[in-house]
C-alpha cells in the first residue's frame, strides 16, 4: 500500500474521490537536442504506479495499487457495503492492448467480490484528445451523445464507476448523467486513482 491524500471531487454524482494528486510538481528544465520540451516531473506515490503502468507497462505495482483501492474503499470511504458493481470509464484509447483502467477496474472487482461490467458502459462515438480543449461547456458539447449504457445491468444499482485519472470532469460528468438517466442507476460514486493539478 501506498500513502495517499484524498481528494473529494464535486459533481452531479452522489460521492467521489481521486485518491491523490497525478504530480506534485513539474519543473521545467530547456529544451532536448529536438527541441522538445524537458520537465523534471515529480508524481505522487500512486501517480508515479499509474504511469509506470499506463506508459510502461510496468505491472509490478498492481497490487500495490488493488491494495490502496480497496483499503481506501472499505476502511476510509467504507461504501464497499452498498456498492452493487463496478464500472471503468471506456478508455480513450481503445486499440490499446493493455487497458490499465479495465484491468484496475476487474482486480477491484475480484477483492471486493462484486460484479464488473466492462461493456456496460460504451464509446459509440469517437472523440477526438481533449489536449487542446480547455473549455468545460465545450468538452461537455464534444461529449454528447459519446456513451451508452446497457441498463438490464444497471438498472437500481449502486454503480462504482472507475477512472484512472481525473481530469476537468467532463467524462465522468456525461458518463454519470447517462448512467442515471439512460442507466436508471440508483447511485453513482466516483473514484479516480489520481487527479491532474490544473482542470485542463
Amino acid at each position: 500500500m501506498v500513502s495517499i491524500k484524498p481528494i473529494k471531487l464535486f459533481g452531479n454524482w452522489s460521492q467521489g474521490f481521486a485518491l491523490d494528486l497525478h504530480t506534485v510538481s513539474s519543473e521545467f528544465l530547456g529544451y532536448d537536442e529536438y527541441g522538445h520540451e524537458m520537465f523534471d516531473t515529480k508524481r505522487s506515490e500512486i501517480g508515479e504506479l499509474l504511469y509506470k503502468l499506463k506508459y510502461g507497462a510496468d505491472k509490478s505495482g498492481m497490487n500495490e495499487i488493488l491494495d490502496t483501492v480497496v483499503s481506501f474503499l472499505r476502511d476510509t470511504w467504507k461504501i464497499t457495503g452498498i456498492l452493487d458493481c463496478v464500472i471503468p470509464v471506456p478508455p480513450s484509447k481503445a486499440d490499446r492492448d493493455f487497458q490499465p483502467v479495465i484491468e484496475i477496474a476487474a482486480g477491484i472487482s475480484l477483492k471486493l467480490g462484486i460484479p464488473v461490467y466492462k461493456d456496460a458502459l460504451k464509446k459509440i462515438k469517437v472523440t477526438s484528445q481533449f489536449k487542446n480543449v480547455f473549455e468545460y461547456e465545450e468538452r461537455l458539447k464534444l461529449l454528447s451523445n459519446v456513451f451508452t449504457v446497457t441498463s438490464a445491468l444497471t438498472s437500481g444499482k449502486n454503480i462504482l464507476l472507475f477512472d484512472d485519472l481525473y481530469g476537468s470532469g467532463a467524462t465522468v460528468h456525461t458518463i454519470t448523467r447517462v448512467l442515471c438517466e439512460q442507466g436508471k442507476a440508483r447511485g453513482v460514486y466516483v473514484l479516480a486513482l489520481t487527479k491532474t493539478r490544473s482542470k485542463s
